[in-house]
């Protein structure tokens, strides 16, 4: 044991820092595999460029767990350059990654700096502060028959090559955030952006090489077929965020090798509100939740739960809301976002019916704008509850009280995220103890998955396995049981 940590603490401070090395825009950079769209992909059927030849997945995953084979991820001081060096790129070119998420989802500068990059630096500071400590030897009791000079220990050992698909929705922080977890075990990384979020996955990919060792790093770019090919290929780890259909493919893939699976889901998240909550306090909680990102947060309420009288009062206090957030017309307003894409705003669009309007409802596929929209006197059967919302539709559905609230979540899939909203601490308790979901968040949604020393991550259909700080560092490693017993 003494050994072992003798060795830990001669590889924890020996970093160089953190440094990054951006590549112009320009011909793939080492560590990005370049998967040509559009007019590159014509002229080059034409014949009429002549590129270097892209780096097949195969060969990518080869290549990294040749370098993971040599040792070169395990050390501390090689995982905190990592770190460091990512932590560098997104204080120095946030500015691009800003630019990239509004032409993507049209966010503001400053919801983009808020939910993307400083989320993500704020997750490298924490692991910063704290790996080495997470990753000392946790001792283990030895049982007297093995004698007193038997030792026995648990440490982390990295898994090896493992693989992050991101979603859309936050293109930069659900790649980079896993990212941090998985560098930090030391692992070489493979990350897949999404190519729903276009000028997102192309800022990443020629960002992060300059960042990172680019032998024991990649990104592979492109869409559904680059993504079949990396999941036919061996991982140590695959961690995937985004809906449910495509999780099981992932989980399928996956079962092929016997690898390991994180799946970060989604699901309808309810927002129960007391009949003795302050419905304005209530109604300003829910929209800034709500609305953000139009509405396209995994862990956004998608749904309210409360009683005819309180979701009476509750229509106005959520209009006031969200002219208090976005003004009186939310489509000029340059902090509410867009729609990803016109099959999205199509689908959403087709849930309106779903209930009386009681705020916003207005629409421009042109623009892919769906205003901060509220729905009440909303049927349990109806399209808008029968599927994850995913956008700017906030259905109120009434309910007696609490026991047929309670039921009514119970009836349904385990949601990731469980929202409560009331002053008796007997309800609150009832809740947590009769309903199962992913997180749950009193009072303020969405603030939960801020808190770097809590697990994110769903339950049944939401999702299996979770992340963040420490959370992050034990999904992408091995927890190895050593015993030590001298020979003489």
């Amino acid at each position: 044991m003494a050994e072992f940590i003798l060795v830990y603490e001669r590889l924890l401070y020996a970093s160089d820092g953190g440094r990054c090395r951006v590549a112009p825009p320009g011909p793939p950079t080492a560590g990005t595999v370049h998967v040509p769209q559009g007019r590159e992909a014509v002229q080059q059927q034409r014949g009429t460029v002549n590129p270097t030849t892209p780096e097949q997945p195969a060969d990518v995953v080869a290549r990294l767990r040749a370098t993971f084979r040599t040792g070169r991820t395990k050390p501390v001081a090689w995982r905190t350059e990592q770190l460091r060096g990512l932590r560098a790129m997104l204080t120095e070119k946030g500015s691009e990654l800003a630019e990239a998420l509004h032409a993507d989802l049209g966010k503001s500068a400053t919801e983009a700096r808020r939910t993307e990059i400083d989320f993500t630096v704020r997750e490298i500071d924490h692991t910063l502060d704290h790996l080495a400590d997470w990753l000392r030897p946790e001792p283990a009791p030895v049982p007297a028959h093995l004698g007193s000079d038997a030792t026995a220990w648990t440490q982390y050992d990295p898994l090896g090559v493992v693989l992050v698909i991101a979603p859309w929705n936050y293109p930069a922080q659900l790649l980079l955030a896993p990212l941090v977890g998985a560098l930090a075990a030391g692992n070489a990384v493979v990350v897949k952006p999404s190519e729903l979020a276009p000028a997102t996955s192309a800022a990443l990919a020629r960002l992060l090489p300059g960042c990172l060792d680019t032998d024991a790093f990649a990104v592979v770019e492109g869409g559904i077929p680059e993504t079949t090919a990396l999941l036919a290929e061996r991982f140590d780890h695959i961690f995937y965020t985004g809906n449910g259909a495509v999780g099981r493919i992932v989980l399928r893939a996956a079962a092929e090798h016997l690898t390991p699976v994180t799946l970060e889901l989604g699901g309808k998240s309810p927002a129960f509100v007391d009949s003795d909550a302050d419905v304005q306090v209530v109604a300003d909680r829910l929209a800034r939740g709500k609305f953000l990102n139009a509405g396209q947060t995994c862990v956004a309420p998608d749904y309210v739960l409360t009683d005819p009288e309180t979701a009476a009062a509750l229509e106005p206090a959520l209009a006031r809301a969200v002219e208090g957030l976005f003004g009186t017309e939310p489509k000029e307003s340059g902090e509410y976002g867009r729609i990803v894409n016109e099959r999205h705003f199509d689908r959403l669009s087709g849930l309106l019916g779903s209930g009386r309007v009681a705020v916003g409802g207005d629409t421009d596929r042109a623009a892919k704008y769906i205003a901060p929209t509220v729905l009440a006197d909303v049927d349990p059967s109806s399209p808008v509850m029968g599927e994850e919302i995913f956008g700017p539709i906030l259905p109120i559905v009434t309910v007696p009280g609490l026991d047929d609230a309670i039921g009514f979540i119970n009836d349904r899939d385990k949601p990731l995220a469980l929202y409560v909203f009331s002053e008796s601490e007997g309800t609150r308790d009832r809740i947590a103890a009769e309903t199962s979901s992913g997180g749950l968040g009193h009072g303020l949604p969405l603030a939960h998955l801020t808190v770097s020393d809590l697990p994110f991550g769903g339950v049944g259909e939401s999702g299996m396995g979770n992340y963040h700080g420490r959370y992050s560092l034990e999904t992408f490693s091995h927890r190895k049981a050593v015993l030590r017993k001298p020979l003489g």
